[in-house]
């Protein structure tokens, strides 16, 4: 997760209907995020040759007062994966923008040394994101910026411009690995717009490396 500064006022045309944006300690965040997805269901059903694979996101943070209670989202730009099927299921489900396209990754571990590395392709070419961590993990501190970029259980898409999807995501608490370098190849503008070409030549504030784990998402449904 390469996390970056943002100005509210790029965001702000993304928000979903009766969302606002998310912050921490003033500062407003977007996320670039690889990972993978491993033994995959939908509905209880695996589905061959759809179970396992990468997922490239640009990400960001809001939440949402149902009734007095703040409820700490996510609201996706785009979310790239390899497979078609994916994407025609997940942006008819939960009204997301998935996009298609070539995906692989690198992991290597040793006693001490953990290399992690994500890659999708666009129009120009191969774009990468890569840290080299320690191979022990240690738990997320509370009021951390971790914390804040990983502990959003709720995820919003804008269903039309009075309509929101609002849809559950449950895992547990993660830990982390201390990332000692790494680096990001990303076509910002290509993949994402002109609203973030900015990031291309933009360092994050962060970078993390987390461990994962079971992630159960749950059936929309339609705010207004």
């Amino acid at each position: 997760m390469a996390n970056y500064e943002v100005p509210p006022k790029i965001l702000e045309k993304y928000v979903p209907y009766k969302t606002e944006l998310d912050f921490w300690n003033g500062r407003c965040y977007a996320s670039l995020v690889g990972f993978q997805f491993l033994e995959t269901q939908v509905l209880g059903i695996k589905f061959p040759f759809h179970t396992n694979f990468d997922e490239v996101n640009l990400r960001f943070y809001v939440r949402y007062n149902d009734n007095g209670e703040w409820k700490r989202g996510v609201v996706f730009i785009k979310e790239i994966v390899p497979k078609a099927m994916i994407t025609f299921v997940a942006n008819t489900l939960y009204k997301e923008n998935y996009a298609t396209h070539p995906c692989k990754h690198e992991i290597k571990a040793t006693d001490n040394q953990l290399f992690v590395k994500y890659s999708w392709k666009s129009d120009s070419g191969w774009n990468h994101i890569e840290v080299e961590a320690e191979n022990a993990t240690e738990p997320i501190h509370v009021g951390s910026e971790e914390e804040f970029i990983t502990e959003h259980y709720w995820g919003y898409a804008g269903y039309s411009a009075n309509k929101t999807n609002e849809y559950q995501v449950q895992h547990s608490r993660w830990n982390v690995h201390r990332v000692k370098n790494s680096q990001i190849l990303c076509n910002f503008e290509e993949l994402y717009g002109q609203d973030f070409a900015f990031l291309k030549d933009t360092s994050p504030t962060s970078v993390l490396l987390a461990e994962g784990s079971e992630v159960a998402v749950f059936k929309g449904k339609v705010i207004i």
